[in-house]
């Protein structure tokens, strides 16, 4: 079931469209040139055109889809495009991303209103988009198909221009995301000139089979973005790989990979290339089965070898167990997949990457068992490969990190984070409601990890370990930068993974004996009390400030709490949390709780407080409120921190106080209205709505 974005049902506007007679015109990305340049004016003047004001009889598909029906116009997608031949492949997902009950006849609904689908994070979306295309001079700018009257693929890139905030948006990027959001699949990069994986070919085999988009590229040569090479091949481009097959040629066999340039033309002209001599050993017929096209259409063979000499990088999106057809419509094996939704927080959850040692260990931590070895049929066997990967046994899966919604907000200056992730080996012991602790990143290394940390939408990597349980820790390289991710485990064999991640619980801890009621300093303090006070014995906010002020006067003034004190604001957050009785004041039984309660929650703060800064970090914040009974998950703590935290991330000692009394009151009141069966919300969620209050 695929969610509506834009707040906008296909249904209900066609509805309306048809009963009003009218064609649909989308206010959510109008036929503006912000629309298509947000950040510069555009180079000319462009109109917005309906397909049948282009052509007599418009049509979405013109016998059927086909990876030749794209061709690149002036946006410089090419990697969209790449990803979009790769799709045309594949009949299941087409059908799933083009829905193919749509149509430009009127008497089939017409409105001028067409609908697509994207995976977006984790979710299916379905995005609406009137059919308004950018033209010049009567024809299209951008993407076409090179039959006239077929318009699929260019309302295609408008739907996912509109799903990213404009045209612009799409300039540059990698063949892999567009793979991504067409397919839901995860995505892998292989770099052939260092260290590629033994086995490649049989990866590549082995993934086509298993209906995986694939796409390839040459380094882009320095100052240049695209340039045509002698081989005919191009550099800075993205190709797509259309199949992958070994063929037997005079009884020897040869490895051959099928590639497409989106531009519709410009192949290679080197061996097995179009109307080479090697063809001539291949009988007519078998030429005819693996698509051998002679024209100068942008599509054609090469041999494997050749294939790793002339390309740089190959780019793979491996579908989940959720697809089950493909291209054969045939069942197949798949991966097994899970998926985690995070976030790195400044001051709770973004602790950076191995280089700091201190905070590393607060980032998000998951929990993953690898149950079984890969099957022999997913081992390489590669001439020309290692002849002991046979003999590897192990469990191979794929880690993937996705930041998230960075190409949306582009326009606003907001860039991609580098990102990267480690992955430790532990045991069944390891608990997925604590964590692996500090000590266990700095005593020991990291198992595996991602190949490097890099700024692109996602990085990912193969791995190939032992069966057994480890822990996957994603990070951003330098700590403290907030960002949202997904991170999706893919693993042949079956296997499990879970968010580390505390339940949100207030235990019960011993009580702190009270401090001594008549020792030198209590008995000056309570004089004090009565003379601020008065025959009432009853203290308000301001006269509660002053009192707590006076009482720890020596403590802030030796810097061991820093904040120069209990402000007002917390003075009379706390009067109104432990002021029972409701009467705006705290009687005197009331204020000794609550002193109790600071004297005891102050040696917890000096106890946790390790570089003794006067404050608390993040991780020192939750290991005292731990000590004092308070279990937090990760988005609650998230949310205390945002509510509690200075700018730098920072917790005074006044402000901790305030949020322990905040925390204390919140399970007392939840608890009560849960045993009274008034409870409404999840814990989690009560606590969030109110940290905020």
């Amino acid at each position: 079931m695929s969610k509506r974005m834009f707040r906008q049902d296909y249904s209900q506007i066609r509805k309306q469209c048809m009963s009003s007679g009218t064609l649909f015109e989308d206010p959510e990305f109008p036929a503006i040139d912000e629309s298509i340049f947000p950040s510069q004016p555009p180079p000319r003047p462009f109109k917005w055109l309906r397909p049948n004001e282009l052509v007599q009889n418009p049509r979405l598909f013109v016998g059927g889809a086909s990876r030749f029906d794209v061709a690149q116009g002036e946006l410089g997608d090419c990697w969209f495009l790449a990803a979009v031949a790769s799709l045309s492949l594949d009949e299941y997902l087409l059908n799933k991303v083009v829905p193919n009950d749509q149509s430009f006849d009127p008497q089939r609904g017409y409105c001028g209103l067409f609908r697509f689908r994207f995976w977006h994070y984790g979710e299916w979306k379905e995005i609406v988009i009137d059919d308004r295309l950018p033209t010049y001079n009567g024809k299209l700018v951008f993407v076409h198909s090179k039959e006239q009257n077929e318009f699929w693929s260019a309302l295609l890139e408008k739907a996912y221009s509109k799903l990213h905030g404009s045209y612009e948006a799409l300039k540059g990027g990698n063949v892999i995301e567009a793979m991504e959001d067409f397919t839901g699949g995860v995505s892998e990069s292989i770099d052939m000139k260092q260290n590629p994986p033994p086995g490649l070919f049989k990866i590549l085999k082995s993934s086509y089979d298993r209906d995986s988009q694939l796409g390839c590229s040459i380094n882009a040569k320095p100052g240049v973005t695209e340039a045509v090479l002698p081989s005919g091949l191009i550099a800075g481009h993205a190709y797509t790989i259309t199949d992958v097959r070994k063929v037997s040629v005079r009884g020897a066999e040869k490895r051959l990979i099928r590639i497409r340039n989106p531009w519709g033309q410009k192949e290679w002209n080197g061996a097995w290339s179009d109307g080479s001599s090697e063809w001539n050993a291949i009988p007519s017929d078998q030429r005819r089965s693996l698509g051998l096209v002679t024209d100068d259409d942008g599509e054609f063979w090469m041999e494997f070898r050749d294939f790793k000499r002339h390309y740089d990088r190959v780019d793979m999106c491996h579908l989940g167990a959720d697809t089950l057809t493909g291209k054969t419509g045939k069942r197949k094996k798949k991966w097994e997949c899970s998926l985690h939704k995070g976030r790195w927080q400044r001051g709770a959850s973004a602790g950076g990457c191995r280089n700091f040692p201190e905070t590393f260990w607060i980032n998000p931590q998951y929990k993953l068992v690898l149950e079984e070895e890969d099957d022999k049929d997913d081992i390489g066997d590669d001439e020309d490969d290692d002849p002991e990967l046979a003999k590897k046994t192990g469990a191979t899966f794929l880690v993937a990190l996705m930041q998230m919604n960075r190409r949306a907000q582009r326009k606003m200056g907001v860039d991609n984070l580098t990102t990267g992730f480690a992955i430790y080996k532990t045991d069944a012991t390891f608990d997925a409601s604590r964590g692996l602790p500090k000590d266990h990143f700095l005593y020991n290394a990291s198992t595996a990890r991602s190949p490097t940390f890099t700024n692109t939408r996602e990085v990912s990597g193969r791995f190939k370990l032992t069966p057994g349980t480890y822990c996957i820790v994603p990070s951003t390289f330098e700590p403290n930068q907030e960002g949202d991710f997904i991170l999706r485990v893919y693993s042949m064999k079956r296997s499990s993974s879970v968010s580390v991640d505390e339940e949100t619980c207030m235990v019960d801890i011993p009580r702190q004996p009270p401090p001594p009621q008549e020792d030198e300093q209590t008995q000056r303090f309570r004089q004090f009390f009565q003379k601020l006070t008065g025959p009432d014995m009853e203290v308000d906010a301001w006269e509660l400030q002053e009192i707590l002020n006076a009482a720890l006067k020596k403590d802030f003034k030796s810097a061991e709490l820093r904040g120069g004190g209990f402000t007002l604001e917390s003075c009379k957050s706390m009067v109104a949390l432990t002021d029972e009785d409701r009467s705006g004041k705290l009687g005197f039984e009331e204020f000794r709780e609550l002193w109790q309660s600071i004297c005891a929650w102050k040696a917890i703060f000096k106890k946790f407080d390790e570089d003794n800064s006067g404050t608390f970090n993040a991780y020192e914040m939750k290991g005292a409120l731990r000590s004092l009974g308070f279990k937090l998950s990760a988005n609650t703590f998230g949310c205390l921190v945002l509510r509690y935290a200075d700018k730098s991330g920072r917790v005074t000692f006044d402000s901790f106080i305030a949020a322990a009394i905040k925390l204390k009151f919140m399970f007392m009141k939840f608890a009560d209205a849960a045993s009274g069966g008034r409870a409404s919300y999840k814990l989690d969620e009560f606590l969030m709505l109110n940290l905020y209050s």
